[in-house]
């Protein structure tokens, strides 16, 4: 399996790598306080990390939905945390036209779920030779995300890792199958758990998208346990008053006794 370098981190190697942040960049301060804490927890556990953080919520249910503070400021924002605090940064890309100015500031490119199968973004993402997280559609079948890594590739460019993060089970529902894992792992590419949206409810709430945070906790274990390269997990101080996910957003005071209890079980794993 190809490792993949994230700044100074590496995903693939066998250390487990968290990807974490807010849903959405709501302000610079907010951005800065979440990253430091973040940081601080994930430096006294050990364990290598990469805020992620949207600059642009593209995809949300309504058109009055906060999306972002948009691709320039939410840039200018995430330059500051790499800067001040020293941590890789990721966001996502919407439209091939973002990827250069994105790749001149983040650390890993991300491509949407519902974008997965893009030739156009996928290419762009590709060609500028930074790591591209492509989250598996939860319309897609694992297997066939080798098409959409293929798209990245053949750029020339081999440093992809694969999210999965559930998959369409009727209306306003996901189902998250650990086997996704396994599978997408077996094309060749670092793997990464989205908890936080395996567990949202698309639409649930009618103008918004509910969740089942309670499950969070179980789930990262049970992802942990079957064997990946990475946890993502949107975190938020507040995630009753949160502007995007934060029905299933951890709370970050939870997040240090989960990592605690994911370093147990990675290390318990052959």
């Amino acid at each position: 399996m190809n490792s993949v370098t994230i700044g100074n981190i590496t995903m693939g190697s066998g250390t487990l790598v968290l990807i974490a942040g807010p849903c959405v960049i709501e302000s610079r301060d907010h951005a800065l306080f979440m990253a430091q804490g973040i940081r601080d927890i994930t430096a006294r556990i050990g364990m290598p990390c990469i805020f992620k953080a949207s600059f642009d919520k593209a995809n949300r249910s309504s058109l009055d939905s906060y999306r972002g503070p948009g691709l320039e400021r939410g840039l200018e924002i995430l330059a500051e945390v790499k800067q001040e605090l020293g941590m890789p940064v990721l966001s996502d890309i919407h439209e091939p036209d973002q990827a250069q100015a994105a790749s001149e500031v983040l650390d890993m490119i991300q491509i949407p779920a519902f974008l997965c199968r893009q030739t156009d973004l996928l290419v762009a993402a590709g060609r500028t030779g930074k790591p591209v997280n492509i989250k598996k559609g939860q319309f897609m079948a694992p297997w066939d995300m080798a098409h959409a890594a293929a798209k990245v590739t053949g750029t020339g460019n081999q440093a992809v890792a694969l999210t999965e993060r559930g998959t369409t089970l009727g209306y306003n529902n996901l189902v998250c199958d650990l086997r996704s894992l396994a599978f997408m792992r077996d094309l060749g590419y670092p793997v990464v758990l989205d908890v936080t949206h395996s567990l949202q409810l698309p639409g649930g709430r009618g103008s918004s998208s509910g969740g089942t945070a309670e499950l969070i906790e179980p789930l990262a274990r049970a992802g942990v346990a079957f064997g990946l390269d990475g946890i993502f997990l949107e975190v938020h101080d507040d995630p009753a008053h949160a502007k995007s996910d934060g029905p299933n957003s951890l709370r970050l005071d939870r997040l240090e006794p989960l990592l605690v209890q994911l370093t147990r079980i990675r290390e318990a794993l052959p």
